[in-house]
């Protein structure tokens, strides 16, 4: 060990010293931190403490939950635990806690996704348990692949570790079967009946690309899967989940166990939690299936589970002024749509505020949102609030999902709100509704401190909105915010009514349609979706119906083909690199049929992927192939798929008078020929667009539009949408042999703010 080692844990006991006494701050990370530049092995090093060994929980989703409930049973079996509870997941965060602790039977390690390869290494861990992988933070993280790859090379550089896997999940099988490791599978044997959402993050075989089937689903991709062309499926269970129950008041089941000694007989062990939600039946077979491997009896498990009380924000149950106040975390779609599932199982009145972040953390870009269910509160008497950095985003969200939400600063301004919060149903919010307070990474702990503070200072009802322990509002950008909406003319701290019925009906005749809909065509959204860019297909869906126009969406999923005679807009997004693979050979089946539409002046938008395959070439994973020819443009790579542009970006465009605000994360670089216009020109130097140069972004032909804004590009930019739509209004109205009608004009009160927000934020006016 020497005197680096000596001199890392001096200074590390210096500094958390100093963080706690001095600062009063929690020393979480930074003593970590400063110890691992002295002696990058001091994790090695300090390995040794843990007398039996250790287990790294891994994983997009529950990896909080799951590691301080794995450690409570370890402690209610009579062993001691050192653990990094906050959810300081880095190297950093499980150095503090080793240097922090003089030893123990075993450590339990949360671990960021990438940062497991700089972990386990060093830390050479019994057991790397590993809970799902779900799309997130695609800015930061890049594909899923990219953090498979990073998890495999962790696995490989610890030959003894054990891995621990959630075999329902085929990008967790999938490491499995690329490693030597001895594994372990544990997963739900049963259908438990769960509705499904619109977006799963796997649906093709890693193996040889081909379309997974399922014998059942329960979320995400998780479920019983098996690929038809080269047999790659789930593994046979050891560890099994039956009989499953997931209700309000809480999840039960059994697991059976058949990962047995020799002449040992299969056994069952019965769970029980009062806590909800889908994801906990798999976050507590995870804690059961790892607790069985370290020798905890069953007895110490249902006690640690009956005790547990995270007291971290998630699933935190509060109750303030006569009202029940539920906190959790969400961070991605999955995690979010999961958390609707709970709130919808609540079937009286009650209160939902959302809280969303950009911060590093969480990832800039909020594209994700789009991928959120957010409809299935739609109907349900639920007062909702939107906060966090992005409020104005999640407003534009919500209104689309057909929900008025508030703007809220605060979690103590959401409770204040709601003694004159109005039902849309009618009617006031009964005094003993529920609330639900659901907020991602960063945004989490600002709301957790509030309801805390509420609790110790005792407060009730008619002093909610007092100062005593009023924190400082949520969003450091709110003087921004203010100014941008001043001018810009419209009121973000108010929400406008999104349109109905009434306000399409008081445009007039002027909007008198025939019965035959508008025709959107989206094609392939089971592949194409990566950047919640369906989301686009949904704005233009809603502001027809908001008009009184009829719309039809025929969505194409692949296999299936259209005949683009009878549509008038043709939506394209981007995707992964094995499912635009597959995507491409679909299209380029289409390619005559799309080039008619197009040349027809038939109005396309395309984004990301679907851009560069309009032209003559462009990026299929590490290659430059052959592009539909559609366009005159050619996409070629820069470097490697690492080298991408990345960030927000703002253009200038005729088909806006406002700038156009969005999000670009791309490796292709993009050249125009002279037959083609671009989309719009870079503004404030803010973004890159269609190559290194920093000009220009996208692309125009006809009534062609291609760019790399997603986020979705529309939904800050409604002047945008409504350009496509009154150029497929067009084609519609020559299609059928009627007069073209223009378009009535739509409250974009919402769309405007979060516009303006953003131009304020990246200094562009």
């Amino acid at each position: 060990m020497g005197l680096q080692f000596a001199a890392a844990r001096g200074i590390s006991a210096v500094s958390t010293w100093g963080l706690k006494h001095v600062f009063h701050r929690p020393a979480a990370n930074f003593p970590g931190k400063v110890a691992l530049y002295v002696d990058p092995d001091v994790i090695a090093h300090l390995a040794t403490r843990l007398r039996e060994g250790s287990v790294v929980v891994v994983g997009t989703n529950g990896k909080t939950t799951t590691t301080n409930l794995l450690a409570d049973v370890i402690e209610a079996s009579g062993k001691t635990v050192v653990c990094n509870r906050t959810g300081a997941n880095l190297d950093s965060g499980v150095a503090t806690s080793l240097l922090q602790s003089k030893g123990a039977d075993w450590g339990v390690f949360e671990t960021d996704e990438l940062w497991l390869a700089r972990i386990l290494p060093r830390l050479q861990a019994t057991y790397v348990l590993l809970l799902n992988l779900f799309r997130d933070q695609l800015d930061r993280c890049g594909e899923i692949d990219r953090i498979q790859e990073s998890i495999i090379g962790a696995l490989k550089s610890s030959p003894n570790t054990t891995l621990v896997y959630n075999a329902d999940d085929p990008l967790c099988a999938y490491i499995a079967d690329q490693v030597d490791n001895a594994s372990v599978a544990f997963g739900v044997s049963e259908d438990m009946g769960l509705p499904q959402n619109s977006v799963a993050d796997a649906q093709m075989c890693q193996r040889c690309s081909s379309m997974f089937e399922y014998a059942f689903r329960q979320y995400g991709q998780l479920g019983a899967y098996r690929c038809p062309q080269c047999g790659f499926g789930r593994p046979a269970l050891d560890y099994a989940v039956s009989e499953a129950s997931v209700a309000a008041s809480g999840v039960s089941f059994t697991l059976q166990v058949t990962l047995t000694a020799q002449g040992e007989k299969a056994r069952d062990l019965p769970v029980r939690a009062s806590l909800g939600g889908a994801y906990m039946v798999y976050n507590l077979a995870a804690v059961t299936t790892a607790s069985d491997l370290l020798g905890c009896p069953q007895t110490a498990l249902q006690r640690a589970i009956d005790a547990f009380d995270p007291q971290n924000g998630r699933l935190q149950t509060y109750h303030l002024h006569g009202r029940r106040v539920l906190l959790n975390l969400a961070k991605n779609p999955t995690g979010f749509n999961q958390n609707l599932k709970i709130i919808e199982e609540d079937t009286q009145p009650k209160a939902v505020a959302f809280f969303v972040n950009d911060k590093e953390g969480d990832g800039r870009d909020i594209s994700w949102l789009w991928d959120i269910d957010f409809e299935e509160l739609a109907g349900q008497d639920v007062v909702v609030f939107a906060g966090g950095l992005r409020r104005n985003d999640l407003q534009v969200r919500l209104k689309y999902a057909g929900l008025k939400a508030q703007l809220v600063d605060t979690a103590s301004a959401v409770l204040a709100n709601l003694s004159q919060a109005t039902l849309p149903a009618g009617g006031p919010l009964p005094a003993d509704a529920n609330v639900y307070l659901i907020a991602n990474y960063t945004a989490l702990p600002p709301v957790h401190d509030e309801l805390d503070c509420m609790v110790q200072e005792g407060r009730n009802a008619q002093h909610v909105d007092g100062l005593a322990c009023r924190p400082a509002p949520h969003d450091a950008e709110a003087p921004a915010r203010k100014q941008a909406v001043a001018a810009d003319g419209a009121d973000a701290a108010v929400p406008t009514a999104a349109p109905d019925d009434t306000a399409a009906a008081s445009d007039g005749a002027a909007n008198a349609q025939p019965a035959s809909p508008l025709v959107i065509a989206h094609l392939f959204p089971d592949l194409l979706n990566l950047y919640g860019d369906g989301g686009n297909v949904r704005i233009l869906e809603q502001r027809c119906r908001w008009r009184g126009i009829p719309v039809e969406v025929r969505r194409v999923n692949h296999g299936e083909t259209i005949d683009l005679d009878d549509v008038d807009l043709v939506f394209l997004g981007g995707g992964p690199d094995r499912e635009q693979r597959m995507a491409s050979e679909d299209l380029m089946r289409m390619k005559d049929d799309l080039r008619a539409f197009v040349e027809a002046d038939g109005t396309l938008l395309a984004i990301c992927g679907g851009y560069q395959i309009l032209g003559r070439t462009w990026l299929l994973g590490d290659e430059v192939v052959e592009g539909l020819g559609i366009l005159d443009i050619e996409t070629q790579r820069a470097g490697t798929s690492a080298d991408r542009l990345i960030g927000d970006i703002v253009l200038g465009s005729s088909l806006a008078a406002l700038p156009v605000i969005g999000y670009e994360n791309h490796a292709g670089r993009t050249c125009l020929g002279g037959s083609v216009e671009p989309f719009g020109s870079v503004e404030g130097s803010v973004g890159h667009g269609n190559n290194d140069d920093g000009n220009i972004d996208g692309v125009r032909y006809r009534n062609a539009t291609g760019t790399y804004l997603h986020g979705p590009l529309l939904s800050k930019n409604p002047e945008v949408a409504d350009a496509l739509l009154a150029s497929a209004l067009k084609r519609r109205a020559t299609r059928l042999g009627i007069e073209d009608s223009a378009l009535g004009p739509l409250d974009d009160g919402e769309e405007r703010a979060a516009n303006a927000f953003m131009r304020a934020r990246l200094g562009v006016k």
